[in-house]
């Protein structure tokens, strides 16, 4: 198997000093070492905490919102503002919640919860 190198990255989790260690090298090249990346829609970073997951989710869910104000305005019934709603912008802010959402602050969460209450009103 041959690694795409443009594509691989390092992260080093834990009390570690990222300067002592070497860069992971393999034949094909250097591996690219990060602070943060995004792993099947999930940003991680080297400290396992969540901000910047949770301001890509409610960058991403507000962009969203948009769309649901442009329902409003065109006078669709309320239970089809609902089924976009729980369809498009939900999902969003939901998606692999057991992996993250134990370990977010309570600024996080509010700021989750922001987002809810733009749709709402």
């Amino acid at each position: 198997m041959q690694i795409n190198i443009s594509k691989t990255k390092e992260i080093i989790q834990g009390r570690i000093s990222q300067d002592k260690l070497e860069l992971l090298s393999t034949p094909a090249g250097t591996v690219e070492r990060v602070a943060t990346f995004k792993l099947l829609g999930i940003h991680l970073d080297d400290t396992l905490t969540w901000p910047t997951h949770v301001n890509a989710i409610t960058s991403k869910a507000t962009k969203r919102l948009y769309f649901l104000k442009q329902l409003t305005r065109a006078g669709v019934p309320c239970q089809e503002l609902l089924h976009f709603y729980t369809a498009v912008i939900r999902p969003v802010l939901d998606y692999e919640a057991p992996v993250w959402h134990y370990a977010i602050t309570q600024a996080q969460t509010q700021q989750l919860e922001s987002v809810q209450r733009k749709a709402k009103n």
